[in-house]
């Protein structure tokens, strides 16, 4: 399932620097603008505790976690809407990937240059934020010239986007983006196909020094208060710091790095979760001894597009899907256990997969 995290932000606020934490690609992390040219993309293992957990009981052969793919994006300057700096190639790449990572620069530090000469996340943020707003008005105005023409001539659903056209453009006109406007859920996919850069799902990344790593700063606190009002989640990260931690040869190295500086476990590993979730997925797992693996699926799903995660085949000659919930799973010990215990479930083509499901399933083709 090839689904992305943008990592966007304005030049030196530490992205390449993070995603090389991520990825353990060397992307190139200069200080000056721009040195992020050709967008990196990496493949990111997902932590979860569960497959281990899983694992233990089991003893597969091999374990095989899931994966998210993160791209590093060049860094973005005022004008891009407009094409400067790499602005139309940053537009163009943002506009491929299904979600943004937004880092905000908000740490002191007179050996890293800022591209605007001060350290103010919240100012960064609105530059960001009125350049994919700018483009999406010119997005939104384009469309609904066609689309006006389209709904007088008695269209239904040329009058329906026209409707909701007029909604992003007074919205974006006002400074907010295309995800505050509220749409009925039919018609989701009308709009997606507009591909509106400020309608996809963002976190925003404080990058702070090591003294503020647990508990964050004003900086942080200014970042808070400003996005308040919008559905958006925040998360404090390290990268420098990260980025020592990962030179650490061992687990256990890392761990005391970690404990040492007050935190139960890296970044990265918060920052990989809450981009799995900003993409509003989810893991099942299937257990056996051969392997025990994490799949990934989109949040209410059925039990056949589940299947069809694992092969085509599966989905298309489904019969019905045997279901353990994972806490039974742990509980019980054993496949063999939860299902003396009652515990397996026969599930058909109308269930909803549930997060941490591990599933069997039946088919014949």
């Amino acid at each position: 399932m090839a689904l992305q995290c943008g990592i966007v932000g304005l030049p030196n606020v530490g992205k390449s620097t993070l995603f090389n934490c991520l990825s353990n690609a060397k992307a190139q992390a200069a200080n000056f603008p721009f040195c992020t040219i050709e967008p990196n993309v990496g493949v990111i293992t997902v932590p979860d505790d569960r497959l281990n957990k899983l694992s233990e009981l089991v003893h597969p052969e091999r374990i095989v976690p899931t994966t998210v793919e993160i791209v590093d994006i060049a860094g973005l300057v005022k004008g891009a809407s407009k094409g400067e700096g790499l602005g139309n190639k940053f537009l163009a790449n943002i506009r491929e990937t299904d979600a943004i990572l937004h880092v905000l620069r908000c740490f002191d530090n007179d050996n890293i240059t800022h591209v605007d000469g001060s350290i103010d996340p919240v100012r960064d943020k609105n530059i960001i934020d009125t350049e994919l707003q700018l483009k999406d008005l010119e997005t939104v105005e384009s469309r609904l010239n066609k689309v006006q023409k389209q709904a007088s001539a008695g269209d239904k659903d040329a009058k329906i986007l026209s409707a909701i056209l007029l909604q992003y453009k007074e919205a974006l006109e006002s400074g907010k983006s295309a995800r505050t406007v509220q749409v009925d859920k039919e018609h989701e996919r009308m709009v997606k196909e507009l591909g509106l850069l400020t309608n996809k799902p963002v976190l925003y990344i404080c990058n702070v020094d090591e003294n503020a790593a647990v508990e964050g700063n004003a900086y942080v606190n200014a970042v808070r208060e400003a996005i308040k009002d919008e559905e958006a989640e925040l998360l404090i990260v390290a990268a420098a710091t990260e980025a020592d931690i990962a030179e650490l040869e061992t687990y256990e190295e890392r761990q005391e790095f970690l404990e040492a500086m007050g935190l139960q476990e890296s970044g990265v590993s918060r920052l990989i979760r809450a981009a799995y979730r900003l993409l509003n997925l989810r893991t099942f797992f299937t257990a056996g001894p051969k392997e025990v693996r994490a799949w990934t699926f989109r949040k209410g799903w059925k039990a056949p597009q589940c299947a069809g995660v694992i092969h085509t085949d599966f989905e298309k000659g489904f019969i019905r899907a045997e279901v353990i919930k994972y806490d039974d799973y742990i509980k019980y010990g054993s496949e063999t256990a939860c299902k003396e215990a009652g515990k397996m479930a026969v599930e058909g083509k109308e269930y909803e997969v549930q997060d941490g499901d591990t599933m069997l399933f039946r088919f014949n083709v």
